[in-house]
């Protein structure tokens, strides 16, 4: 809440010290018809004007935002033109001049790199052109220079080079504000894409099909499959908790791999390979059974029972502050630009659980450093290695699963 506070404040201090600049800029003695004193009306005016420019703005820096923003920001700055461009081209320009495009991107490097302000003369032949002299300030976001204001006037005046970095700050405020509305909105789709995902309907009606068949010839086999299932079924859709532990992770894992072996026999061998101190580390519910039905999917499903075996290898080491999980398959493996484009979210994944999904979860939790190491060519099989510190702030188990 004290974030949200600090935000709003740095958001709105900067248009209000314009309204009051604006209202002693343009005070006459005479107060104007029911909004009091002309520093009033002028603040009245400024805060109307920056507040139909934020709804756009938190959409995040397009040329469609930018479109309808540029309007109401030039306003704001009294200013002959106004553009918003991103670090590759001109948004959109507002006003005069627009014959400028080229020479302001051409001088955009500077400010780009740096994040600082700067004030240039524009060099142009055309008598009737009225714009001479061009602002630019940085919108920076998290340290990162996303684009730039730039406010474009007949002549240079350093009250208008103040003026556009305090419009700039307010807009760099909306971007940050649009991030993290899109983070937010990224964190709660891969959540729920995730439970939607626990289990594949084409998992649960391959996996009774394979339990009916056993009913008549063996039936103690069948029991025990049902059972199998109920218990990964229990565990897939449990209510309470946001992470569990490697050690019921890698149970529910065996459940899944009991299912899957009594569909496809001997063409599925697994190997697991796990060191006893890692198995108390604390993940994301439902973070790694995915990648190995994955690697089943990609490894067997696709394959017709007479090309071969597929192997699976499941490995979790102790690496001193952190577990290291690798789920490895002799599959098909991927064309490696198409797994780029299924974690960039272009495309969606060709059935089964997405990659994105726990690719997401993960750095939501961890932070970037931690999303998935993904190994892939086509032909050559998958090798998807997980890193999960042992200890992280805010991450902590619900507790071993009981009767429910």
């Amino acid at each position: 809440m004290s974030g949200f506070l600090a935000g709003l404040c740095v958001a709105v201090l900067p248009v209000l010290a314009l309204g009051v600049w604006l209202g002693r800029r343009t005070a006459r003695a005479k107060s104007l018809a029911g909004l009091g004193t002309p520093v009033e009306h002028a603040t009245f005016e400024t805060l109307h004007t920056a507040s139909l420019a934020a709804p756009p703005l938190r959409a995040g820096l397009t040329e469609e935002t930018a479109r309808k923003s540029a309007r109401k920001l030039r306003s704001l700055l009294g200013t002959d033109a106004l553009c918003l461009t991103d670090r590759e081209q001109v948004l959109v320009w507002d006003g005069d001049g627009a014959h400028h495009r080229t020479e302001i991107m051409d001088r955009l490097a500077g400010p780009l790199e740096t994040g600082r302000g700067e004030a240039f003369r524009l060099t142009c032949d055309r008598l009737d052109c009225s714009v001479r002299w061009a602002v630019v300030a940085p919108l920076t976001v998290d340290d990162r220079v996303h684009g730039a204001l730039v406010a474009c006037a007949p002549r240079e005046s350093a009250v208008l080079v103040r003026a556009a970095g305090e419009v700039a700050r307010w807009v760099s405020v909306q971007l940050e504000l649009a991030d993290l509305d899109q983070s937010r909105t990224r964190l709660i789709e891969a959540e729920i894409k995730a439970l939607r995902a626990q289990i594949s309907p084409h998992f649960i009606f391959n996996s009774l099909a394979v339990i009916a068949s056993f009913v008549r010839t063996d039936p103690e086999r069948a029991r025990e499959l049902l059972l199998e299932f109920a218990d990964f079924t229990r565990y897939s859709f449990r209510r309470h908790g946001d992470f569990t532990t490697l050690a019921e992770e890698l149970h529910a894992i065996d459940h899944y791999l009991a299912l899957v072996r009594a569909r496809f026999g001997d063409r599925l061998s697994v190997t697991l390979q796990i060191a006893p101190e890692v198995l108390p580390v604390t993940l994301p519910f439902l973070c790694l059974q995915p990648l190995v039905e994955n690697a089943v999917k990609h490894g067997l499903e696709g394959k017709a029972p007479s090309s071969g075996k597929c192997h699976i290898q499941i490995t979790a080491q102790d690496a001193g502050a952190e577990a290291l999980v690798v789920i490895e398959d002799d599959g098909a493996g991927m064309d490696p630009g198409l797994l780029r484009r299924i974690l960039a979210r272009e495309v969606s994944p060709s059935g089964g659980i997405g990659l994105s999904n726990v690719d997401d979860r993960l750095r939501q939790v961890y932070g970037d450093d931690y999303g998935l190491v993904i190994e892939t060519a086509a032909g050559a099989g998958m090798k998807i290695t997980v890193r999960l510190p042992k200890y992280q702030p805010g991450v902590h188990s619900a507790g071993r699963l009981t009767g429910e």
